[in-house]
């Protein structure tokens, strides 16, 4: 599933391309078609993501929501040919065209569904207005595990199991630590590191961890410390992977002791 920085990025760039122009809107697939007679015309003001969710509002007054799932994804062509038929979604303008297919969520809602939607989530570390100390709090007073809380999109939005692999190696936390036995300390490091993190993320479009003068020349299967990895890259010690809020864990054993 895309993490959060992935869709910070797809709103920066969709604001970039299609922002204050009017938009030609379709549903090759047809299961936006009537949603879709409305956007077209409209005029795209702006984008906003929150954790994984995707907002685009629109001139009209209504919002598009998309929540990517496993499976979904956007595509961008510089050219606006034909779309494909599986395409939930084609928002273009300009000869520009960005193609919805296979999310878990699209849908067009108004103000008071984005805050509802927004209500169930908790701080995102991308969002300039976060609020720091409640996220912190948030992750210290989650009840089971602090790999299970960083998973739990209430208590903080945007991170998945990367993220939460290598953000709690980058601290020297094991996932199956309870969240109640962090100190203060460690419960801030977490998520300054995670803000840190994901922001890189965005810039880089993917998650790299490790150290890299050429960070996009790092092969993709070697591009991260712990996760799907044997060994730890820092150390070298065999990783360790077990269940930590229903997805696999992974992390270092002499690094991350407990």
């Amino acid at each position: 599933m895309p993490e959060g920085h992935i869709v910070h990025r797809l709103a920066r760039e969709l604001a970039a391309d299609l922002g204050g122009r009017r938009l030609s809107a379709a549903s090759p697939q047809g299961r936006f078609a009537a949603e879709a007679e409305r956007v077209d015309g409209t005029v795209l003001r702006r984008t906003e993501a929150y954790g994984k969710h995707l907002f685009v509002e629109l001139s009209s007054g209504d919002r598009i929501h998309v929540h990517l799932g496993r499976l979904g994804k956007w595509l961008r062509s510089a050219e606006a040919g034909r779309a494909l038929p599986q395409v939930r979604l084609r928002l273009a303008s300009g000869g520009v065209a960005w193609d919805l297919i296979a999310p878990a969520r699209c849908e067009l809602v108004d103000a008071a569904a984005v805050a509802a939607v927004v209500d169930t989530l908790g701080p995102d570390p991308l969002r300039a207005d976060a609020d720091a100390d409640a996220a912190v709090a948030a992750l210290a007073a989650a009840p089971g595990a602090i790999g299970a809380a960083l998973l739990d999109q209430s208590v903080v939005s945007g991170a998945g199991n990367v993220f939460r692999s290598e953000v709690l190696h980058a601290v020297g936390i094991a996932p199956n630590r309870p969240s109640r036995a962090l100190s203060a300390a460690e419960a801030r490091a977490i998520w300054t590191t995670l803000h840190g993190m994901m922001a890189r993320a965005v810039e880089d479009g993917r998650i790299i961890t490790v150290d890299a003068a050429d960070r996009a020349a790092v092969p993709e299967d070697e591009a991260r410390k712990v996760y799907k990895q044997t060994r730890c890259r820092d150390c070298g010690a065999p990783v360790v992977t077990g269940t930590v809020g229903g997805r696999t864990a992974y992390h270092c054993p002499r690094e991350q002791p407990g």
